[in-house]
């Protein structure tokens, strides 16, 4: 199934935004890409993308994760989903809140000190990035999921299939 949907690629790895990019231009995707979070902030303002996929370390350590929550704020582009494209491994639950299974794996003492936790519910595909800022707080912020990086068009494909029907639904 082709699609005419618009996609946003954030990374500051050209080598990886032109894989994805080849990957997805061959679905019929038009895709849009920056390479920092400020860059990526310009194009959504002009495009207006039906989904983002984010890396997370660019020119900060969670620079990813800043644009997430960043795009989640901002009104116009509510409902837009966002992917984090990641080498960090997700822990999985059937809690219904990740942002309430966030604040439990905080109080865990094998999670309480890590600088992230991604958080993914299996049975209703929500998720979360609970990340500790420069001061040490946590900052929660929803997103739409998780892709491996590497990433596999295996993978990432239906992924971004699901949360465009998903959108459409809405």
């Amino acid at each position: 199934m082709k699609s005419n949907s618009k996609v946003l690629i954030v990374d500051d790895d050209s080598d990886v935004i032109n894989v994805l990019k080849t990957i997805l231009e061959h679905e019929g995707y038009t895709v849009y890409s920056a390479f920092c979070k400020a860059e990526a902030l310009q194009t959504v303002a002009t495009v207006k993308p039906d989904i983002a996929i984010l890396d997370v370390m660019m020119t900060t350590h969670y620079e990813g994760f800043e644009l997430a929550r960043a795009l989640n704020e901002n009104p116009s582009l509510k409902g837009m989903p966002v992917i984090i494209q990641t080498s960090i491994d997700v822990l999985t639950t059937s809690n219904s809140s990740v942002e309430q299974m966030a604040k439990e794996f905080r109080k865990d003492r094998r999670y309480k000190e890590l600088q992230v936790l991604l958080i993914h519910d299996i049975l209703t595909g929500e998720a979360c990035i609970d990340y500790l800022d420069e001061a040490g707080k946590s900052v929660v912020v929803p997103v739409s999921g998780f892709v491996s990086k590497p990433v596999d068009s295996n993978n990432l494909l239906p992924v971004i299939s699901k949360l465009l029907k998903a959108e459409t639904v809405r």
